[in-house]
């Protein structure tokens, strides 16, 4: 058994209200909300820090809860959530971002049951193969290097891991990317690893990458990371994101039986 949490902020940087904004009949966070509820969770709920998303959830039917305007991140507001409902230490969250609405369901199935799978492990991601240069050298396409057994060694915006033999003189020469894998943004938690994470300090990894995952590795968490069963659609960060989004969402429907 596992549960769905979404964070939704109304306050987005590059597209504030972005939860709200509409792909087709529905809005973002109706089909994100949708997808953690055909995934087979137990519970999926909405977490934000607005009213807005909060109405604009009960519209639709779906569960919402406000939490601190102050959380700096999804992992803190679903944190807080865990906390007001009781959950049990040992019960599993999966963290579905609200910018997600092409997040195959099948994906929050598998990332909470490798986690089932592994009692070792705080938490659980998946990876999917690098699939060019391009997307090696591209900052905001996140990396991952894992050891043989399956956990997480290191999270990146730099290329890792690096071909020294198909780079012939620079960064920009690279030719190659074997092993390469690119993180998906899709997280399986233990409770009680989710109330420590919470507690802690961003480390110095985690402020140098901007990568939130990192406060876990800097403090020895083990982090398992499964190989994607499927690759997810883009998320949304912009507004260009956005009409990307539609117009695929829309042809995937069109093709739809």
């Amino acid at each position: 058994m596992f549960r769905v949490v979404i964070p939704a902020r109304f306050g987005s940087t590059r597209l504030p209200g972005k939860s709200l904004k509409m792909i087709g009949d529905k809005s973002m966070l109706q089909w994100v909300y949708e997808i953690g509820v055909a995934a087979g969770s137990a519970e999926v709920i909405i977490a934000t820090d607005d009213e807005r998303i909060v109405a604009a959830a009960r519209e639709f039917g779906a569960p919402a809860r406000m939490t601190s305007l102050t959380h700096p991140s999804g992992t803190d507001r679903i944190a807080q959530v865990a906390a007001e409902s009781g959950w049990d230490d040992a019960d599993i969250v999966v963290n579905l971002q609200g910018d997600e609405p092409m997040m195959p369901p099948a994906l929050v199935g598998q990332v909470a049951g490798l986690l089932e799978q592994h009692p070792a492990a705080a938490l659980a991601t998946l990876a999917t193969r690098i699939a060019s240069v391009a997307q090696l050298l591209d900052p905001g396409v996140v990396k991952v290097v894992t050891d043989t057994g399956g956990r997480a060694l290191y999270f990146s915006r730099a290329p890792i891991p690096w071909s020294r033999d198909t780079a012939p003189a620079s960064l920009v020469s690279q030719r190659g990317f074997p092993g390469a894998r690119r993180h998906i943004g899709l997280y399986a938690y233990r409770v009680a690893a989710l109330q420590r994470i919470s507690m802690l300090q961003p480390g110095q990894l985690e402020q140098i990458e901007r990568l939130e995952q990192l406060r876990a590795l800097e403090n020895g968490l083990e982090i398992r990371v499964g190989d994607a069963l499927q690759i997810p659609g883009p998320a949304v960060d912009t507004e260009e994101d956005l009409t990307r989004v539609a117009v695929l969402m829309n042809r995937e429907e069109t093709r739809s039986p």
